[in-house]
């Protein structure tokens, strides 16, 4: 139901031209454009960008091949379909996914480590780094798992460079252990999980959002960590900056939830929107060599300071040599076991937890301000909440949509601001137990009205959505 067959011998198509099999592609295109009768002369344009490397030769005999496909659609099944694709015009666009978009916040930020075990969605990180290392120096490793996976990005953190992780959530759970020993030596990291259906290998190939709370809480005993949930391709190239400007500012692991369906799926979006020159770095409390020379006394890597921060050496100074140890240790990083210090380093690394809960963002606003429906959201869903609110308030009922993408240290405050004037709140996710829902009652008080929550691999649509609005809220 619903669907149209057009059936094109394209393979005949391309053999009679004298292409091969791999120009079926090309077929393809051809009786596409056809079929919606769009410009082929900027086709044209895009298969002679393509294969121009290729030599004249094969950019002609594509061209045929595409020509071909489409004479033969247009004269076949010329009134049978009549939907027509127009030409956008407008300044140029990138076509990019959010694996992409984060990989080149990674470059802006300055990433030159990048290691990771192939696990979908999060395989294509390395990919696009492993092609553009040589280009911007860096160094990529396709590591046997992923525990050698992070404990390579801790140790090149802990040498000075900024360094990324990327899997996706089994992967993330060998990491565990690792995420702790750069929670423990106060080692900036980043790790970015691409979520998928578990448990276990679950559905490797669908989307879903059900290791939030896993995300948050990984650990052996307590230390802070930075939760970054980007919804949108602009969004997870920024989160590809802010993430390695947090992990260095607050020395700790920072992470970025990611799904397949944001990781994935393609999209089109203006150039401005990634421009490199506008990337700030801020490397943190670092100790010049000057500074260094003029130290008089040990030097205290774990120094005791107000902000929880210490002010960090990169190894290599004669001046700075310390232990960096898994086990509890004082200010100069020594083992110690002494009760005293253990609950002053334990307050230490903890305090930045309020610093950066500053500097959380708070969830964006979208819709109506007067709304009588307020979706709460996080990460990939939203763009469909957000054609759903727009949906909505065309048929005239009031809604809007509050959309967090700081997660952790939970922004509590800003999120109670935020949802201050929400009348029935109903919280959307693509999870079983509606987990943003549970951590907004955990640090808030506020209890949704409804859920809406789907987990079957799929992703959420604007009509998915609307179709199982609770009754209260139609």
């Amino acid at each position: 139901r619903g669907i149209l067959a057009f059936p094109v011998p394209l393979g005949k198509i391309v053999k009679d031209a004298g292409g091969t099999r791999a120009m079926v592609n090309t077929a393809a295109l051809g009786a596409a454009t056809g079929l919606t009768g769009y410009d082929f002369s900027k086709v044209a344009s895009v298969i002679e960008d393509n294969f121009r490397r290729k030599g004249q030769d094969v950019v002609d005999l594509n061209l045929k091949i595409a020509q071909a496909a489409l004479d033969y659609v247009r004269t076949t099944f010329a009134s049978s379909f009549d939907y027509r694709l127009e030409p956008v015009s407008g300044p140029p666009r990138m076509v990019i996914n959010g694996n992409q978009a984060f990989c080149l916040g990674a470059l802006a930020a300055g990433c030159k480590f990048v290691a990771a075990y192939p696990m979908t969605p999060s395989t294509t990180i390395i990919e696009f780094m492993s092609v553009r290392a040589a280009r911007y120096g860096i160094v990529t490793k396709h590591t046997e798992d992923e525990i050698a996976a992070v404990c390579m990005a801790i140790g090149a953190g802990h040498a000075g460079v900024r360094a990324m992780a990327s899997t996706s959530g089994g992967g993330f759970s060998l990491m565990v252990e690792a995420l702790g020993l750069a929670g423990m030596t106060e080692t900036p990291v980043v790790i970015v999980e691409a979520q998928r259906p578990g448990p276990s290998t679950g559905l490797a190939t669908r989307t879903e959002q059900g290791d939030l709370l896993f995300l948050l809480h990984a650990s052996q005993g307590e230390f802070p960590r930075i939760v970054l949930a980007p919804g949108t391709v602009e969004q997870c190239y920024e989160a590809g900056i802010r993430a390695f400007n947090l992990a260095e500012r607050y020395q700790t692991p920072a992470i970025v939830i990611s799904d397949e369906f944001l990781a994935g799926a393609i999209r089109s979006v203006e150039r401005e929107a990634f421009d490199l020159s506008e990337a700030t770095i801020d490397r943190g409390q670092i100790l010049s060599d000057a500074e260094l020379d003029t130290l008089d006394g040990p030097y205290r890597r774990y120094q005791f300071t107000g902000s929880g921060i210490s002010p960090r050496a990169i190894p290599g100074h004669p001046k700075a040599v310390y232990p960096a140890t898994s086990d509890e240790h004082d200010e100069e990083g020594h083992i110690t076991e002494e009760a005293d210090i253990r609950t002053r380093m334990v307050e230490k690394r903890m305090r930045k937890l309020e610093a950066a809960r500053q500097e959380m963002r708070a969830p964006e606003t979208y819709g109506s301000p007067e709304a009588d429906i307020t979706f709460l959201a996080w990460g990939s869903t939203y763009g469909p909440l957000r054609e759903a609110v727009d949906v909505l308030n065309r048929s005239g009922r009031k809604a809007n949509l509050v959309h967090l993408v700081d997660i952790w240290p939970f922004p509590g405050e800003k999120v109670v601001a935020s949802l201050s004037r929400a009348k029935y709140i109903v919280d959307v996710e693509s999870n079983y137990s509606g987990q943003m829902a549970s951590l907004l009652r955990m640090h808030t008080g506020i209890v949704v009205n409804a859920r809406i929550l789907k987990y079957d691999g799929r992703a959420l649509s604007p009509d998915y959505i609307l179709a199982h609005l609770p009754e209260e809220a139609k």
